[in-house]
């Protein structure tokens, strides 16, 4: 008899909310539906999320507010809700864990899923995936899109070719004739920099990629990088669904309706924005080792200073205390500002935090001071306790 090819079952999911924010904000005023969405409000802000209504008029994540005003006059434009898409983002993911313990986030809106260990109990991994789009959509009612293969670059590009609300499976033995034709930018790993180095090679797509000697992908991009995409081009992939998988770092960034030049005026939106940031810390129960800064001139010139420090913090005064010092060492005198960030980097589990609180290492009040501003946002809204110097600014409510 013939030998009978092997045929891998595909067990890796790639889930991809659809437009997410724009989509919490229509599940949370179903008068939204039918109408073009945009969140992201104010003159000198950018978009960070469109729903394709919105998107049928050129207007793409990133845009300039006042670009994406132009394109589509008639649009709804709201501000982001930082706190309100990471409560859903958390709901999403009890969701993938109900069907598989082996989810690995990517961001607030996606996630790997191996469900290897659940087809016997529940079926092929296309018939989780429906069921898994089905739930999110009764009790959340947002819709996700998902890549089904073999491998994780596989799945995801699958997830990428469904949007939205769709459902797209590449079984192991059509891999290649998925992959080959898609050009070299869609391959893990290839940024700008590397795509120009591979289109001065000539190579249009992956599958020319494939095509070429590992050798010369080698001489061209180097040992690490020409190894992985001749591999990667030839859809071997792996890298295993780490569920352990911790955010590398979590970040917000808030940008002026005009110029601020006042150091105090900025101190005071860096301590908003750090409120922000360290409460999504705490919320996933992480505390960071690392914390950056971001600002950027009305020249759009960019700078980020960073500081590591000995003992991990949640604390929102202790991180704030680093911001502050950070932006103090700049030394700026009436420098015009259009933004300003805060990165919080290093992240770990919260878990070994209480031992050193334990053994002294560092006083417990600002960490249970924390802890009951969090507990008072969760039952009042996100406006009803912020520290003194943010209403003497006259700043706006952040939002909850």
């Amino acid at each position: 008899m013939p030998e009978v090819a092997h045929v891998k079952p595909s067990t890796i999911l790639h889930v991809d909310m659809d437009a997410f924010f724009a989509s919490v904000e229509e599940a949370d005023n179903p008068e939204l539906k039918g109408k073009a969405v945009v969140v992201g409000a104010g003159p000198r802000a950018v978009v960070t999320s469109a729903n394709y209504l919105a998107r049928e008029f050129g207007i793409r994540a990133a845009m300039p507010v006042a670009q994406a005003r132009r394109l589509a006059p008639h649009a709804i434009f709201l501000p982001n809700r930082h706190h309100r898409y990471g409560e859903v983002s958390a709901e999403v993911m009890r969701i993938f864990n109900d069907f598989s313990p082996h989810v690995e986030p990517l961001s607030l809106d996606e996630a790997f899923i191996d469900v290897s260990g659940a087809t016997k109990l529940i079926g092929t991994a296309r018939e989780i995936a429906v069921k898994i789009r089905a739930q999110i959509e009764a009790e959340l009612h947002i819709t996700c899109s998902v890549g089904i293969s073999t491998t994780k670059l596989i799945a995801k590009l699958a997830s990428g070719r469904c949007k939205p609300n769709g459902i797209l499976e590449i079984a192991d033995d059509r891999v290649l004739e998925f992959l080959h034709p898609l050009p070299v930018r869609e391959l893990w790993g290839v940024g700008p920099k590397t795509g120009d180095a591979l289109t001065r090679l000539g190579l249009q797509t992956i599958g020319d990629i494939a095509h070429t000697p590992r050798g010369t992908l080698i001489r061209a991009l180097g040992q690490g990088q020409g190894e992985s995409l001749y591999e990667l081009a030839w859809g071997r992939d792996l890298r295993a669904v780490e569920e352990s998988a911790i955010e590398k770092s979590i970040g917000a960034e808030e940008t002026f309706a005009r110029d601020i030049d006042d150091n105090e005026e900025l101190l005071a939106e860096l301590l908003r924005v750090t409120e922000r940031v360290a409460r999504r810390l705490r919320d996933q129960e992480l505390v960071t080792r690392t914390i950056a800064i971001k600002i950027r001139f009305s020249d759009f010139t960019t700078i980020t200073r960073s500081k590591s420090i000995d003992l991990p913090t949640a604390s929102t005064q202790e991180i704030y205390e680093q911001v502050r010092r950070l932006f103090a060492a700049l030394g700026l005198v009436r420098a015009r500002v259009r933004l300003v960030g805060v990165r919080l980097e290093n992240l770990e589990s919260d878990a070994g935090l209480v031992e050193q609180l334990t053994l002294g290492s560092r006083e417990k009040g600002w960490r249970q001071v924390d802890k009951a501003l969090d507990r008072a946002r969760k039952r009042f809204g996100g406006g009803a306790l912020k520290p003194a110097r943010l209403i003497e600014s006259g700043g706006e409510q952040e939002p909850s």
